[in-house]
């Protein structure tokens, strides 16, 4: 339970400590006093909307905040400390929350006994010790999605152990169906891999490549036929001077001859020019070699006309294919190659097979875990039925009519179901989702009924509610007040209220109440310990500080005496 709460510059109060006892505590004052104040700063403490706003709830001219809560621990609180290495002093824990503004920059700590916690710490912890109820969280009843989740705290204890199971197989079926999905893609993708290389090698061998060197060989010849005229013209002066010759110049082959029979009649003269001869008649032949080799390129040049086309046609081809799979020719052909003597198959076939198994298997039990969990759903249904009426009737729903609608959904990681709360106020009126057929004091009441049946199952955390009386009838504000008071005899309970009703009920009562103090507009918040302060504070409520009004007031506090 909530033991204390300390604030600091926090809205309209400067300083405050107050203590807290088990039972029903109440919190009036007038209008604008700041009596939603405190419950305020208990959100704000524990990460919730008020968190968002806080420089709405720094007082104004402090550049500091702080609120600070102590609460007793119970086994719930004790079992989550330990999980997250944190221990209770005496059997409590204090929670508190800080900020500073510094160069118009807010920030913001939050630590559990003096030690720093993150955001997720502060939500897990928070419903272990709070469960706050404000103006205009009847909103929350129109969520299909919360009236699944509040049926499912209802059915903890026989639908926990179904929960865990329906989970784990949707998660083993989740995966089982993302990798026969990833599988079936995969198979798409080689398909097309493999088509894609069927086409490379079919481009390949229609490209009939054999020479690793063939453009090589090709840009030279290609040279040699665009420069076709300027090489015929310098053969014939070659030829001319090598070995035709002229009367006026004989040719060079000639000349060498002239030297061999010269040398021929010097050798019977001296031995000795044996060797001048013999190297003179190697120049001779391979002069005539070299001759016979320019003849040869001459009929080269006299080829076919069309040749120049055929290979620039043949070049262009080659570099097209170089280009367009980023290869040379010699990468080009071992590619070919390559793909010749793979074997351009699916091996993939068997594996979607397997996988498909899996997740038919997986879908199957994930399928009737769904289903025992839609029965244990219905079951507590009934029983959330029957308990909710034990309460709407009492607070002047007498001819109220509810039903938990369970509903077949898309299977998730929460079952395959929808739950719709359907309700009927009237006589006569039939049977239609909450949301479109309950009145605002109607939605209240069935919060507070709500509430009171989730406290039975729920953790022992503090219930705290803003105004949940707020217009409705003299009469339906005591029904209000005695749920309240019934359900202290359990849960600690603090309720924001108008109704004297309500007020007079409770064990413990604070007043709120707003002045001026030299030029500063402050709040202030007191314990009214006896009787006679709290008769008075009534018969404010009640309609001001009249004698009536304290006759009125006297006699609840009598009746709540008795």
């Amino acid at each position: 339970m909530l033991v204390g709460l300390r604030l600091q510059n926090v809205a309209l109060i400067d300083s405050l400590e107050l203590t807290f006892q088990q039972g029903f505590t109440v919190l009036t004052g007038e209008t604008g006093a700041g009596k939603s104040l405190l419950l305020d700063a208990l959100d704000a403490l524990f990460g919730g909307k008020q968190s968002l706003s806080v420089s709405r709830l720094l007082r104004p001219g402090s550049t500091t905040g702080h609120i600070e809560a102590t609460f007793s621990v119970n086994a719930a609180v004790d079992y989550w400390l330990n999980s997250e290495g944190f221990e209770a002093e005496d059997n409590e824990i204090l929670v508190t929350r800080e900020w500073r503004l510094k160069e118009a920059r807010l920030t913001n700590r939050c630590r559990l006994n003096g030690i720093v916690i993150n955001r997720q710490q502060i939500a897990a912890l928070r419903p272990l010790l709070i469960d706050l109820t404000v103006q205009g969280q009847t909103q929350q009843l129109f969520s299909t999605s919360n009236q699944l989740l509040w049926l499912d705290r209802l059915g903890a204890l026989s639908a926990k152990e179904t929960l865990d199971e329906v989970k784990k197989s949707w998660n083993v079926w989740y995966q089982a169906f993302l990798s026969l999905e990833k599988a079936l893609l995969e198979q798409d993708e080689r398909k097309k891999h493999f088509q894609d290389l069927e086409d490379l090698l079919k481009e390949l061998n229609e490209a009939e490549l054999n020479d690793p060197c063939e453009d090589r060989k090709l840009e030279i010849e290609e040279d040699r036929l665009v420069n076709g005229v300027r090489l015929r013209e310098g053969l014939v002066v070659l030829l001319s001077r090598l070995y035709e010759g002229s009367d006026e110049f004989p040719s060079v082959v000639d000349q060498v001859g002239v030297c061999m029979q010269e040398l021929k009649s010097l050798i019977k003269l001296d031995i000795s020019l044996t060797n001048c001869f013999d190297k003179t008649f190697n120049l001779y032949t391979e002069f005539n070699e070299l001759i016979s080799q320019l003849q040869e390129y001459g009929s080269l040049l006299e080829s076919d006309s069309s040749r120049l086309d055929q290979v620039q046609e043949r070049l262009v081809k080659l570099k097209r294919l170089q280009k367009c799979h980023n290869l040379d020719l010699p990468q080009l052909l071992q590619r070919r190659d390559e793909l010749r003597v793979s074997h351009l198959s699916n091996d993939i076939e068997a594996l979607i097979k397997k996988l498909k198994v899996n997740e038919e298997l997986a879908r199957e039990k994930r399928d009737r875990n769904n289903l025992t969990l839609t029965k244990v759903r219905k079951e507590v249904a009934l029983q959330f039925e029957s308990d909710l009426m034990k309460y709407l009737r009492p607070l002047g729903l007498l001819n109220v009519c509810f039903k938990v609608q369970v509903n077949e959904s898309k299977p998730n990681e929460k079952g395959a179901d929808t739950v719709q709360f359907l309700f009927s106020a009237n006589p006569g009126q039939s049977l239609a989702p909450l949301v479109d057929v309950a009145s605002g004091g109607e939605m209240s009441r069935f919060l507070l009924a709500l509430k009171t049946v989730l406290s039975q199952v729920d953790g022992s955390s503090t219930l705290l509610f803003d105004e949940i009386d707020s217009g409705v009838s003299g009469r339906v504000s005591g029904a209000i007040a005695h749920v309240l008071k019934d359900l202290a005899a359990k849960r600690q309970v603090f309720c924001v209220t108008h109704q004297p009703l309500v007020a007079a009920v409770a064990h413990h009562h604070f007043r709120v109440v707003k002045f001026v103090e030299n030029g500063v507009t402050r709040s202030d918040v007191s314990c009214l310990s006896n009787m006679e302060d709290r008769q008075s504070e009534l018969a404010e409520l009640a309609g001001g500080d009249f004698a009536e009004a304290r006759v009125y007031a006297a006699s609840l506090l009598d009746q709540q005496a008795a």
